[in-house]
């Protein structure tokens, strides 16, 4: 069955809107979420970064059956691996029942950089994401290890706080290379593009487990005040190539959305009260075979888009 969730922004949003935001959104009938993990937001207009392990903690007080996974963590280079498989583990005993799955990637420049240590080439960023899952792994499996890699140390670490279950490892690929590596490391893959030919890549690649995609839309009563939102607060979502793993601080985004319009975003983000074109945007995803769908809000108003979701889309896709 079709899965449609909501994709919260720690970009746009403190950790305690975030925290009220997946309460509500239980309540309106989602039964998932992705919720990104940045140290810096795109752009100063988004304006926050709040740490996602936290907010995480928040989620899990306030929600009784919502899903939540991680859109997505780099656990390579601002935090080590192992500190990650600690947080996704302690995550995952508070989303008791298979409600906790990890979300990886190879990282953007923006946020790993922080630390000062070089921004590797995007083939050492794919083999350092490979190890990385291994040492994560390895530590869930319980007991005491030590791990002497290429790219990574680990000396005689132990979790003693873990899940019953280790939570998935839902990998994002958007090149040839990258979902190579996600049909042989995950336990399911995840885009932010309908894009057929990749999923397919992934399930030839013998990829398994669900297939995710995260995706943003701005709901209002006037469309063309919707498109001015959106261009305001995600003018890079439009942004091509690999400019997106490899600009390094807010200020080179802004510079480089100067290039982009508002038709440009009205082209590329449902806008808008319309729900045909919500939900023809959404359809599009799962027609391309992907099981699950995160809807991104811009903007602070998510109580109507809410409202909106729960009324006019989510029966649609139940």
């Amino acid at each position: 069955m079709a899965t449609l969730g909501i994709f919260l922004s720690s970009e746009e949003h403190s950790a305690p809107f975030l925290v009220d935001t997946a309460r509500k959104a239980e309540a309106a009938g989602f039964r998932a979420a992705w919720i990104s993990d940045h140290f810096h937001p795109w752009t100063s207009t988004q304006g926050e970064s709040p740490f996602v392990w936290a907010t995480i903690g928040g989620i899990a007080a306030v929600t009784d059956e919502l899903r939540v996974t991680t859109g997505v963590t780099c656990p390579t280079v601002r935090m080590h691996p192992a500190i990650v498989a600690q947080a996704a583990a302690t995550a995952a005993t508070m989303l008791p029942g298979g409600r906790f799955a990890l979300g990886v990637g190879s990282g953007e420049a923006l946020n790993e950089h922080i630390l000062g240590a070089p921004w590797p080439n995007v083939e050492r960023r794919l083999a350092m994401l490979e190890e990385a899952v291994e040492v994560m792994r390895m530590l869930w499996s319980g007991g005491l290890h030590s791990h002497h890699g290429e790219h990574y140390t680990v000396d005689r670490a132990r979790l003693y706080s873990l899940p019953d279950e280790p939570p998935p490892v839902i990998v994002s690929g958007f090149g040839e290379q990258s979902v190579a590596l996600a049909a042989r490391i995950g336990d399911g893959y995840a885009s932010t593009m309908p894009d057929a030919d990749l999923l397919r890549r992934y399930r030839d690649g013998g990829g398994r487990g669900m297939a995710q995609a995260g995706m943003k839309v701005c709901f209002g009563a006037d469309e063309a005040e919707c498109v001015r939102r959106a261009h305001r607060i995600w003018p890079n979502e439009v942004l091509p190539g690999e400019l997106a793993q490899i600009l390094v601080t807010p200020a080179h985004y802004e510079a480089a959305s100067e290039l982009v319009t508002e038709e440009m975003i009205a082209d590329a983000v449902p806008c808008g009260p319309d729900p045909e074109k919500h939900a023809a945007a959404i359809q599009e995803f799962f027609d391309a075979g992907y099981d699950e769908v995160y809807v991104q809000q811009i903007g602070d108003d998510q109580d109507a888009f809410l409202g909106f979701y729960a009324k006019e889309i989510l029966p649609r896709f139940s």
